[in-house]
C-alpha cells in the first residue's frame, strides 16, 4: 500500500503560505517552488543506503559514509514539474533528468501523453517524479505508468499540493509508489482545480495565462 508523507516542517509551511498568495509574482513564485522542492528532496532521499568509505582528514584517517552506489533520476511532468527540478538538483547535482509530457484535456479532464524522454540507464536508477499539483491524479497516474514500462529500480512521486481525490486515485493505481507532498488541501472544484490551492502552477511559474 502506498505511503503518503505530508510535510509539516515550519520552513516548508511558511514558504507555502507565500506561494499560495495571489499577490506573489512570477519571480518569487518560481524561487519558492525551487526552495520547497529542495527542502522536500532532503526528506524524500532519507532512505538512500550508505556505505563505508576511507577518508583522510587533515588530522587523521577515518571511516566515513557515502551514498551506496544508487543513482537518482528526476522526471518532471511537463510543464509545471520543471519548476521543481533546479531545487532537486541543488541537493543532488549528479542526478539525471528525464521529461514526460502530459496535459489535461479541458473538456474531459483526462491526461494526454505527448512526450517521454528518459535517461538510457533508467533501469539502474531510482526515479522521483515531480509535479507541483496532484489534482485529479490523472496525469500523475499515467506518467508513473509510462515510466514503469522502462523498469526503473524504484519510483517516488513528489508534489507540493494535493487534493484528497488525487491522492485516493493515485494510491489506488500505484500502491507501490510513495507520495510526498507539502499540503493536502480540501477538495477539487467543478473544473478540477484544487481548493484552496494556488491557482494554475504552470501559469504562475512561467508567467502565462
Amino acid at each position: 500500500m502506498s505511503k503518503v508523507m505530508i510535510f509539516d516542517h515550519p520552513l516548508i509551511q511558511h514558504k507555502l503560505s507565500i506561494l499560495r498568495d495571489k499577490r506573489t509574482g512570477t519571480k518569487q513564485f518560481r524561487e519558492l517552488i525551487n526552495e520547497i522542492a529542495m527542502l522536500m528532496c532532503y526528506e524524500a532521499t532519507r532512505d538512500l543506503p550508505l556505505e563505508d568509505v576511507k577518508v583522510e582528514t587533515p588530522m587523521e584517517k577515518m571511516t566515513a559514509k557515502k551514498i551506496s552506489g544508487r543513482t537518482l533520476a528526476f522526471v518532471p511532468i511537463l510543464r509545471a514539474g520543471l519548476g521543481m527540478v533546479d531545487g532537486m538538483l541543488n541537493l543532488v547535482p549528479t542526478a539525471k533528468v528525464g521529461h514526460i509530457g502530459m496535459y489535461r484535456d479541458p473538456e474531459t479532464h483526462q491526461p494526454v501523453d505527448y512526450y517521454c524522454k528518459l535517461p538510457a540507464d533508467i533501469p539502474e536508477r531510482d526515479v522521483i517524479v515531480l509535479d507541483p499539483m496532484l489534482a485529479t491524479g490523472g496525469s500523475a497516474i499515467d506518467a508513473v505508468a509510462r515510466i514503469k514500462e522502462f523498469s526503473p529500480r524504484s519510483i517516488k512521486f513528489m508534489c507540493i499540493i494535493a487534493a484528497p481525490e488525487g491522492v485516493d486515485a493515485f494510491t489506488a493505481a500505484h500502491p507501490d509508489v510513495e507520495v510526498f507532498c507539502a499540503a493536502l488541501d480540501r477538495q477539487l472544484n467543478d473544473h478540477a482545480y484544487i481548493l484552496p490551492g494556488l491557482g494554475d502552477a504552470g501559469d504562475r511559474i512561467f508567467g502565462t495565462k
